[in-house]
């Protein structure tokens, strides 16, 4: 049964992401330690869902907020805080993960931020 399940929200699968992780590493001539990007994973089908939350007022400016949720294949690993690109309809959007993943049988759906910059 959940073999089926996950064939059927797989279909559904219609973007490609790429998850980065920030890795420490030491330079080994110099002995400088820096981070850098490492691709945890590539080019893995996934699909982007959006909600948008009605307008709040508060003041004089009227905002609204947008939630984010990625949805792919339980089987990858993917700790909080990683960068997210995601190839949505053509265009190329980045997301920083922004906490743990909700791992199920057939998927995981990760809540995703706006990507200003690295924490």
């Amino acid at each position: 049964m959940v073999s089926v399940q996950r064939k059927a929200i797989e279909r559904l699968y219609r973007d490609e992401c790429t998850i980065l992780q920030r890795m420490e590493r030491t330079d080994p001539v110099t002995k400088l330690t820096d981070f850098a990007e490492t691709p945890l994973v590539q080019n893995q089908p996934c699909k982007l869902s959006f909600e948008n939350a009605p307008t709040v007022s508060g003041g004089t400016v009227a905002a609204v907020s947008q939630a984010v949720k990625l949805f792919l294949s339980p089987d990858i690993a993917i700790p909080a805080g990683c960068k997210v690109v995601v190839l949505h309809g053509g265009q190329e959007l980045v997301y920083a993960s922004s906490g743990q993943p909700a791992v199920f049988s057939s998927h995981q759906e990760i809540n995703l931020n706006l990507l200003k910059e690295w924490a």
